[in-house]
Parts: structure tokens; sequence; C-alpha cells
């Protein structure tokens, strides 16, 4: 699919977050049209580690192409604030494009950044990010990779700059918007009453943060074209591992969860075990 044409489509794209490959793949089965590889995810999992600027280029760009390898599904990646000053915009998007994103997403959160749903951020000057945001577009090959700018700025700045900095980043020619940690239904429709004929706006939906939690459908209805459950992913399997390794250690076995896990034939379905034998007899 391109994420382009997908975009025209008055129906917003539902994307959810995933970590690695095998959550991709899942994803994927599961029929979902885009994917967002969140940066969030990929310190919790990789480094079991806050999102406090702590991931790295080469994680994250490692990370999407263990996914564009495994999955034909679009990739939303977070690129963060790009690892650093225009510069690095331009290595964070040429590696990523290589990698197979269909979308970079770049914030404006001062190095190191924090999750947009943490307090305490801080965000560099407007002039910065509109040279941070045109280098990117300068770094792309292709204009079916897409650049999406986001704005931290609400949490530091109130909404009035954050919609501001947001028609700077539009003029630049960024192909989506993202308003992060919008605080009520009313902040959320008045940036798409800004926008939302204008620009495809995302909207981040994190279980327990600043945005009110709405469904897709809902949130296509106020404007937004993008919807990501960035986290989600990460906070569900978290929540299965605690009652998995709590009662694996109380039972000494595994017994009292085979109803809620795959045996063995299970997850080689899944990954695709019996298709991948069948295909190395061609080589024998």
């Amino acid at each position: 699919m391109n994420l382009k044409a997908r975009l025209v489509d008055e129906k917003p794209l539902l994307a959810p977050g995933v970590y690695d490959a095998l959550s991709a793949l899942v994803a994927s089965q599961a029929g979902f049209e885009a994917l967002y590889l969140s940066g969030a995810s990929i310190a919790y999992t990789l480094l079991g580690r806050s999102d406090v600027g702590l991931t790295t280029y080469t994680e994250v760009q490692q990370t999407l192409s263990r996914i564009t390898e495994r999955v034909s599904t679009p990739v939303i990646v977070d690129a963060d604030t790009g690892f650093g000053n225009a510069l690095n915009v331009i290595r964070t998007v040429k590696g990523f494009e290589r990698a197979g994103a269909s979308m970079i997403q770049i914030e404006d959160q001062t190095f190191p950044k924090r999750c947009g749903h943490l307090d305490g951020k801080s965000v560099i000057p407007v002039g910065e990010m509109v040279g941070k945001l045109k280098a990117a577009l300068d770094a792309r090959q292709s204009d079916s990779t897409l650049i999406l700018a986001r704005s931290d700025a609400v949490a530091t700045e109130g909404l009035a700059a954050a919609l501001e900095r947001a028609e700077r980043y539009l003029e630049c020619g960024v192909d989506a918007l993202f308003i992060e940690a919008l605080r009520t239904p009313e902040q959320m429709n008045a940036a798409c009453r800004q926008f939302s004929n204008r620009i495809p706006l995302l909207a981040n939906m994190v279980e327990g943060g600043k945005t009110p939690l709405q469904s897709a459908a809902e949130l296509g209805a106020r404007g937004f074209k993008i919807v990501i459950f960035p986290g989600g992913t990460v906070r569900a399997v978290t929540h299965t591992l605690q009652g998995y390794y709590a009662s694996l250690h109380q039972h000494q076995t595994t017994a009292p969860w085979q109803s809620a896990m795959l045996d063995f034939d299970g997850l080689n379905e899944v990954i695709g075990t019996p298709r991948l034998m069948a295909n190395t007899q061609k080589y024998e």
C-alpha cells in the first residue's frame, strides 16, 4: 500500500505501535494498513528503560530494517528529534528511508528528548526546527517517503503557540502534522479546525496520558487522519508477562497458563515455520 495515496481516503488510518519484527508481524496479520514504530517502545523493550532520549539512531534504524524485511505493511517511524541537529536529521532521514520507512516523524523537543506525555519537556526555537524540517525534506530520495512534523509546544508554550509552530512547519512542505499531548476535546477540535482541511493530522492515544482516550472513529469524526496507539502494545505485553512469570514462579510449571499461550506448533504457524521449511526443500 502507498501511504501517501491512503491518506487521501476519508477513513482515518489506524496504526498500532510495534517494537520489533514479531510485534510487527502479528499486527500485520491482524489486518492493519500501517504500523507505528514507537521510539518509546524501543526504549521500553530493547533497553528496559524510560523514553528519555536514551535510544540512538542506530538502534532505531536496525529495528526498522528488521521489521521492513519481515512485513510489507507501511511503517511510520518515530525519529525523535532526528538525534541531533540538521546534519543528524539528514543522516536519519536517509538511513530510515533506505531501511524502508514510509513516514518519518521528527519533533521539536530539545535533545535529549522525553516522552511527549511526561512533564518537564522543552522545545527548540521555531527557526531551528524549520531548518531541521527543510533538511529532512531535502534528504529524502522519494516524495513517497513522507515527513511528519511533531510539536511538543502545548506543554511548554500553550496551545496558541503550538498551533503557530504547526503553521510554520506546514509552510516548509511537510506531509503531515502531529500536535502532541492535546489536553482536552476543545484543544483537539481547535487543532482540527485549523489544519484538518489542509494537511493530515495525527492523534496520539496514550493510555493514562495527557490526551483523552478515544477510538479511531471518534478521532476521524473530529478531523484526525492518522491515529496511533504507540505504547499500548508494550503495556499489554508487560501486563501479560507479569502474570506469566508470577504464575511460573508460584507453580513451577506453565500448566496453569497453557490456555492463554500458543503452543510450539501455534507459534511456528504464526512466524511461518512450515512455509520456511517447505522452501528449504527447493535447495536440498
